[in-house]
């Protein structure tokens, strides 16, 4: 593992050690999703308190995207610096601190920064617990990818939900995120007291600061950008198909938001012991079956409750594509945190322009034909699955690493 930017220990963990880290470990992805979800929900009041126009929001809303690529490939060389663990806390905490800053903001140009910021320390976070939880799977020998996502997923309901109460409540924003990040950093230092100590060698290079990923990190992004591209369509426009090609009333259709959101968190939560019996080749296949047979649901509607089956596939299908997608980016050679960071680079991109791209093609022809492009996305699952399929990297302590595949594809 020599220049991997991923740390090692020396002494190979206790099982009870590892069953510690992988708790540990669960719990930094559910804070960080509870960032995400918390901050979402007063977007209203920060464009209320800055003054700015949809446009404008539009703008600003793209500089945590532009600040998580720009800081992602820095993650593997903090970790090397300073150890895995203490990396970790260090970057979870800037993340949650700066929940503060787009409130704090008192206009336009102070939000470019602050959303800057924000972004930055949220990518760097996250390569920084995906690497440690890539790590802690192949030391348990077994999948928990898909869970630890799961866990970010339902951390971002419980953030969504305390920050709808807050602003149900008409409480100040300012006051609110200040709560939550005060919350939040001392649940996520508490967690990261648990995760894998890992430590570079002495005679390892520090893993560059700025790098282009690999190639192999660029195909497994690719099944990551159409998986990712599907969510984005599937959680901001499935409301809006609803309510406009269907006529659904809006609560009715806020509805099928939540539904779909809560569908992905369930399947990944359930989806290390489908990937444990199947392997994530075969997995991400079905999976990519049942999110095209969702988007020709949803292409095909002319009742809320088909759109809302095929939303709920769709959700149902995508759901563990990006956790497998990380896993394999961390195997898939030499560098693991710098494949770790293209993969990130690249879902990133995806959520950032498929908003977006629906909106255009909407604009241009129909909101139905945005789906044809997210039906034909998903049926790129199907077809690119293969490239999941990624050689074994032999965990320390002579644990079996975690494959996926290598024997049932």
């Amino acid at each position: 593992m020599a220049g991997t930017g991923v740390p090692h220990n020396v002494l190979p963990p206790s099982n009870s050690e590892l069953r510690r880290a992988r708790w540990a470990v669960a719990l930094v992805f559910l804070v960080h999703g509870a960032v995400t979800g918390n901050f979402a929900t007063r977007i209203p009041w920060i464009q209320d308190h800055t003054g700015i126009s949809a446009g404008q929001l539009g703008l600003a809303l793209a500089f945590p995207a532009i600040g998580a690529s720009l800081a992602m490939p820095l993650a593997g060389r903090i970790s090397h610096r300073f150890g895995a663990r203490t990396a970790l806390r260090g970057l979870l905490a800037l993340w949650t601190l700066s929940l503060l800053l787009p409130a704090l903001s008192p206009g336009l140009y102070a939000l470019f920064p602050a959303l800057l910021v924000y972004g930055a320390t949220s990518g760097m976070s996250d390569v920084a617990m995906n690497a440690l939880g890539v790590e802690t799977e192949d030391r348990l020998g077994k999948p928990i990818m898909s869970g630890l996502h799961g866990m970010w997923s339902a951390g971002a309901l419980l953030g969504s939900a305390a920050g709808t109460v807050a602003a149900h409540a008409e409480w100040d924003a300012r006051l609110h995120l200040a709560g939550a990040a005060l919350v939040l950093t001392l649940l996520g230092a508490l967690a990261c007291r648990g995760v894998l100590d890992l430590r570079s060698a002495p005679e390892e290079h520090p893993p560059p600061r700025f790098a282009l990923p690999p190639k192999s990190a660029l195909l497994i992004g690719a099944i990551g950008f159409c998986a990712v591209f599907a969510e984005g369509a599937g959680l901001d426009w499935s409301a809006v198909y609803l309510r406009d090609e269907l006529g659904t009333d809006a609560g009715l259709a806020a509805a099928s938001t939540t539904a779909f959101a809560c569908t992905m968190t369930v399947a990944r939560l359930a989806g290390d012991k489908v990937v444990a019996r199947f392997g994530a080749v075969h997995t991400v296949r079905a999976g990519g079956v049942l999110a095209a047979a969702g988007g020709l649901l949803i292409v095909l509607a002319r009742h809320p409750a088909m759109a809302m089956g095929g939303f709920g596939l769709m959700g149902l299908g995508i759901a563990v594509v990006v956790p497998l997608a990380f896993a394999a980016a961390g195997r898939s050679g030499p560098a693991p945190s710098q494949a770790i960071a293209g993969v990130a680079t690249i879902t990133y991109t995806s959520g950032l322009i498929a908003p977006s791209a629906i909106g255009g093609i909407a604009q241009a022809t129909s909101l139905t034909m945005s789906f044809v492009l997210v039906t034909t996305l998903a049926c790129g699952l199907v077809v690119g699955a293969r490239v999941l399929r990624v050689p074994s990297r032999t965990a320390s302590g002579g644990a079996p690493a975690v494959t996926g595949d290598l024997e049932r594809s």
